[in-house]
């Protein structure tokens, strides 16, 4: 059951204020400290934004998937490390919980993801095994009614906070590509849990990303996500929980897009060169220009999505496609927004150099650009043989 729109529009006006008059204010300290602040942290579980797409019945918001878009447009008009700290409980921690959970696990997990009392994490990626997730190495040996899990996984967001992981691990080893796969609820306080020093990156600061590691880590069958009888069916449920979520990162994109593309504007009109502000020249307004249009594209095109997936279920071409379309996007605006504010953007007292840095990110995680390319030519193969 999705929010009604007027308690939509309440919802989305009060992020957008307290983005305005909370986060963005707050980015200088997030940048230099690399942690979000405690204050913020609590006020984001107050507003209930852990919860945004976990359903009312399991003490969420219950957003539907073009609601959501629109929300997190909004919420990464800041620093799209806010965004991260809700990510993992708002998309690929909680979703395959419930989409494929039982209701056992549901109950046991969803309360507590939606206040923000327990974070989620995602333990897909491992150091040799990126995008090609389905030819994992992390094991979970069968022991009785237990599984023992061994291996490492890369690049897990919000490990150091985090309450619980989705693991992601090879049951069958003679069933090659996802087949064998099987995803595995691994509360973090179990033993033979590692949690390695957080990684320095090239921009968003503030959010938190290890490795960890998995040595000898008993789990019984039961906390096989959607319970024994999905055993070797894990890849199914990542890459569902993947659709949704390349929804959620293109609409990160466009609401930062947003932002900086304000900021060079405004840049534009403050800047004066040759005697007028630099916003009267012609081939600055050419940046401004390509990059108002296809900021206008990407935001019809994820909001389209969005209603698509929220229509059908699934939006394979058109979600790899937003993702794709619009984290390109942001980054191509980023760039003209930094050549517009010329050497003063290349400095870091001015908020798009952090931009551009935080930005970056956008076209890697939750499946590269060149990924993206893959899976929207092989669905259109598909669909063209479908119908011929």
């Amino acid at each position: 059951m999705s929010v009604d729109d007027d308690t939509f529009d309440q919802l989305l006006d009060t992020v957008t204020r307290f983005t305005r008059e909370r986060l963005i204010p707050a980015e200088d300290r997030v940048e230099q400290e690399d942690e979000i602040p405690e204050e913020i942290v609590q006020e984001m579980r107050e507003m209930g934004l852990f919860g945004l797409s976990i359903p009312e019945e399991m003490g969420g918001i219950g957003l539907t998937t073009l609601q959501e878009s629109r929300l997190i447009e909004a919420l990464c008009y800041a620093s799209v490390v806010f965004r991260s700290l809700i990510g993992t409980n708002v998309g690929i921690g909680s979703q395959g919980i419930v989409m494929d959970g039982t209701p056992e696990q549901k109950a046991e997990y969803l309360p507590k993801l939606a206040s923000g009392e327990m974070i989620a994490s995602f333990a897909l990626t491992e150091p040799d095994i990126g995008s090609d997730a389905a030819h994992l190495k992390t094991t979970a040996r069968r022991d009785g009614s237990d599984f023992v899990i061994n291996g490492t996984t890369r690049y897990l967001t919000k490990a150091v906070r985090a309450g619980v992981f989705t693991v992601f691990a090879r049951t069958d080893p003679d069933r090659d590509g996802g087949d064998g796969v099987s995803a595995f609820l691994v509360p973090a306080d179990t033993p033979g849990i590692t949690v390695a020093k957080p990684d320095r990156k090239l921009g968003q600061r503030g959010t938190k990303t290890s490795d960890v590691i998995f040595d000898d880590v008993r789990i019984p069958e039961e906390n096989i996500i959607g319970g024994p009888q999905n055993l070797n069916r894990g890849f199914r449920t990542a890459m569902k929980v993947l659709d949704r979520g390349r929804v959620h990162v293109a609409s990160i994109a466009v609401g930062t897009a947003q932002r900086m593309l304000d900021l060079a504007t405004a840049y534009a009109l403050d800047r004066v060169q040759f005697g007028q502000p630099i916003a009267q020249h012609q081939f600055v307004q050419g940046m401004l220009a390509e990059s108002q249009a296809e900021l206008l594209a990407a935001r019809h095109l994820v909001r389209a999505t969005a209603a698509e997936y929220d229509s059908r279920g699934q939006a394979i071409l058109m979600a790899s496609s937003s993702k794709f379309f619009a984290s390109e996007m942001a980054f191509r605006v980023a760039d003209r927004a930094l050549q517009i504010h010329g050497g003063a953007g290349y400095m870091a007292e001015y908020p798009i150099e952090r931009l551009f840095r935080d930005c970056r990110l956008l076209r890697i995680y939750e499946g590269t650009s060149q990924i993206q390319q893959v899976i929207i030519a092989r669905r259109m193969i598909k669909e063209y043989e479908d119908r011929a």
